[in-house]
């Protein structure tokens, strides 16, 4: 008699390296934890993206296997190769996208249905809606993984039941309160429209729905000394058990794991660290907008006078996208001449974790996303924030109102279709000097900051030991899957 009750974790992460990093690390996270199998679903492009990673595990022996599923996009509409968000060649591909994505169903189905060990529970990024009938069909538990913090979660939960309700009127610059919330918290209602706002994405905003409704519960990249208040409060408006099991940045120890995670550097990250070395504690400015929003060069000019302007030094990652030229020809002209003896341009994907852990760094320009943002804490860095879309700007109000580690800098508008152009911009570039001299400033407000999100980080770093919040809520999920599937077990002659 063979008792089959070894544990098989499937995590299906949204192709956008936002989504897929966060998810790769609990895939990292799971193995480690013992007795659990981990399928990490991707396709071809993005698997050749994180090769290093694979690499990584397979000599770590971890029991992950990645299952590559062809996305047809030539069925839907796009270019052979558009496999994650930051290759669509616009945002309206988005739709394109998302059907092609939903095409994975049946093959997904397929592969598991013949399966071993059977897997025991499905987690899902939430724009994967569709992995509801996948569960249903295989009978095992979904949940619903967010890349985003509790507190997003909870002005959006809340402020989409008053639209409901009352339509959350008045005009789109106008600032509403959030309902429901222990302290007071204002946004614009343009802000905070939803995660599928308009009337083509009705559709999707439904499937989302539908699927929490019957999800086992929901698994967040946070940590619960991080937002105790909302992390309770989501749970109980929700009616979804949460699983805290983060900052799961921190599953990588090693600096080669730090370094390769996400995708290939587009700089020598030894390079990186000697430049790093050769500068004081705590004086250098890192900025990056993460990898789907992109600026006009207009407003990099700007941003970069501005930054030259503060005589501090930084390390800035430009993703200009198809005005790649424009901007080497800006360069050229005297900028980074200027600047080279304080300033160090990386031309694409930079090693974030590895520049953010570095004693140099002392503060982080960032565009809000939450992963970029809980890395900025963890690695205990004041953070300047230029929130772009989605729900930046939710987590521009935790950074700065709540936790009290952020310096707005005052951008009010969202690039809804990813690009900061010309007429988007909002701040010039005294605007940005004097932001960035807030932010990094050693007086008593900056002293306070940096204090603060030094306690955080630690809170971070304990959270996932042995014994910590995060530590814990990963291995009681665990435990509920195995006592799951202990009541589903069969006996096999």
């Amino acid at each position: 008699m063979v008792l089959q009750n070894e544990l098989h974790f499937v995590l299906v992460p949204l192709m956008s390296p936002g989504h897929m990093i966060p998810m790769l690390d609990l895939a990292r996270l799971l193995a480690k934890l013992g007795g659990v199998m981990v399928t990490f679903v991707t396709t071809p492009v993005n698997l050749s993206r994180i090769e290093a990673v694979i690499s990584r595990m397979k000599e770590s022996d971890l029991p992950v296997r990645f299952l590559s599923l062809q996305l047809p996009c030539k069925e839907v509409g796009l270019s052979e190769g558009c496999e994650n968000l930051d290759l669509l060649p616009s945002p309206m591909s988005l739709h394109n996208f998302l059907a092609a994505t939903k095409m994975l169903e049946e093959p997904l189905r397929l592969h598991l249905q013949q399966s071993s060990p059977r897997p025991s529970c499905i987690i899902s990024d939430f724009c994967h809606p569709w992995t509801r009938h996948v569960a249903r069909d295989l009978e095992v538990p979904r949940f619903d993984f967010y890349s985003m913090p509790c507190f997003a979660l909870l002005c959006e939960h809340n402020l989409n039941v008053r639209r409901m309700d009352d339509g959350v009127g008045g005009e789109d610059g106008l600032p509403i309160v959030v309902p429901g919330l222990p302290l007071r918290v204002e946004v614009a209602r343009v802000q905070a429209p939803g995660f599928f706002p308009r009337p083509e994405w009705a559709w999707m905003d439904d499937e989302i729905r539908e699927a929490e409704s019957v999800s086992h519960g929901v698994v967040v990249n946070t940590f619960a000394e991080l937002e105790p208040e909302f992390l309770d409060l989501y749970e109980r408006t929700s009616g979804k058990k949460v699983w805290a099991v983060g900052p799961v940045s921190l599953c990588n120890e090693l600096a080669i794991d730090q370094a390769s995670r996400g995708d290939k550097a587009a700089i020598d990250v030894e390079k990186c660290v000697a430049w790093l070395d050769a500068m004081k504690p705590r004086s250098v400015l890192y900025i990056s907008f993460g990898t789907l929003v992109r600026s006009s060069l207009a407003v990099l000019v700007d941003l970069g006078l501005g930054l030259e302007a503060t005589r501090r030094p930084f390390i800035w990652s430009i993703k200009a996208g198809g005005i790649q030229a424009e901007v080497e020809d800006w360069l050229a002209q005297g900028f980074e001449e200027r600047t080279r003896d304080r300033a160090l341009i990386i031309r694409g994907w930079a090693p974030q974790v590895t520049i953010l852990s570095h004693p140099s760094i002392g503060g982080f320009l960032t565009h809000c996303g939450w992963n970029s943002s809980l890395e900025g804490i963890t690695a205990g860095v004041p953070i300047l924030t230029w929130p772009g879309f989605s729900e930046q700007f939710l987590n521009e109000r935790l950074l700065v109102d709540v936790l009290r580690v952020g310096v707005p800098t005052g951008v009010k508008t969202p690039v809804w279709d990813g690009t900061i152009a010309d007429g988007d911009l909002q701040l010039n570039r005294e605007e940005i000097q004097k932001t960035v001299e807030r932010l990094m400033d050693a007086g008593v407000e900056g002293e306070e900051r940096r204090r603060t999100v030094t306690e955080l980080s630690k809170r971070a770093r304990s959270a996932m030991e042995v014994g910590g919040s995060s530590h814990l809520s990963l291995t009681r999920l665990i435990e509920e899957m195995r006592l799951y599937a202990h009541k589903k077990t069969t006996l096999v002659p």
